[in-house]
């Protein structure tokens, strides 16, 4: 396939409601409606966790076609209260989403999901198989505690050498053997600037890493003061419980769950962030799910060969009947 034949994303939309979802432990949700009312519905599921739904992640449903809801998790976005970490786990965030479902009157729904997105995703699917139709995940992460030890510790740092020495040398060196912890404490100590230059930090060296082209645009937005804090204190908050699951790989462990689902997995070759192996053992693990990897990508879901693919598996018409 030529590079002109690759699929795009669908046009700029709006959404046609806007909702705020008060839900338990003092938290409030940001949630749109786009596309048609009566289409098939379809639940975006954003990453970080705690990054928060944009414009772009409008476009890779065909609107004429359907019912694309999209909400920001606890403490990020416009959900409130803001970068906020009381009651905020992932089992608040399935039942978060569950409760969106039955708030907007939808029997079952299409899960479209990546990377952090993929894990709560696959968590929701997981407790309420019988409420998802089909489910289009990327750059999947199951936050086990070696994709965790690659990316913040041992591992990506041999491919971003440059990028890596900034990240691990905010943090002074006697505490740099666990740099999640120690990047926790300074995002939930009582100093307001202290926190946000770690934010600035941790988030930086996400964004720098996300796509196989660099793109010093979205390192600028990833470092942008509001984002960044939101994203690197729900981040550690998460990575430091090692996503409150209780036990290592527990989503591949409870995959038999997913029987019947059927599904799409999309996964960049030279993803440095969730290297493909996660999703390779995923693949193994759920016998309905079909395996596609893109040869020229990273990580980021705006990556011309990551888009073709999600792009082409939400036109599958037979996946959600």
């Amino acid at each position: 396939m030529s590079v002109r034949d690759r699929l795009d994303l669908y046009p700029p939309i709006g959404p046609y409601r806007e909702h705020r979802l008060t839900v338990s432990g003092g938290h409030t949700l940001y949630v749109e409606e786009c596309g048609n009312p009566r289409g098939r519905p379809v639940v975006i599921i954003h990453g970080g966790p705690g990054g928060g739904c944009n414009p772009t992640m409008r476009r890779y449903h065909d609107p004429d076609r359907y019912r694309i809801v999209l909400f920001d998790q606890r403490g990020c976005g416009r959900s409130t209260p803001h970068a906020s970490l009381e009651n905020n786990t992932t089992l608040d965030l399935v039942e978060d989403v569950e409760r969106i479902r039955t708030e907007l009157g939808i029997n079952r729904w299409q899960l479209f999901g990546g990377s952090w997105g993929s894990t709560l995703a696959l968590a929701y699917a997981e407790a309420y198989p019988d409420r998802v139709t089909s489910m289009i995940l990327r750059g999947i992460f199951l936050v086990t505690d070696a994709e965790l030890r690659w990316f913040y510790q041992d591992g990506c740092n041999w491919i971003y050498p440059e990028a890596f020495a900034e990240f691990e040398g905010f943090i002074p060196p006697d505490e740099r053997h666990d740099l999640i912890a120690a990047y926790h404490r300074r995002l939930t100590c009582d100093d307001a600037g202290k926190q946000l230059a770690a934010a600035r930090s941790w988030s930086v060296w996400e964004g720098t890493t996300l796509s196989l082209i660099p793109e010093p645009e979205r390192v600028a937005r990833f470092g942008i003061d509001a984002y960044a804090l939101a994203f690197a204190r729900i981040e550690t908050h998460y990575f430091v419980n090692r996503g409150f699951f209780c036990r290592d790989g527990e989503l591949l462990i409870n995959a038999d769950r997913l029987r019947g689902i059927p599904g799409v997995i999309v996964h960049g070759r030279y993803d440095v962030v969730t290297p493909i192996k996660s999703a390779i053992r995923l693949n193994q693990a759920w016998p309905d799910s079909e395996m596609r990897i893109v040869a020229d990508a990273g990580h980021a879901m705006t990556e011309p060969g990551i888009v073709h693919e999600l792009v082409r598996a939400t036109r599958n018409h037979s996946i959600d009947l």
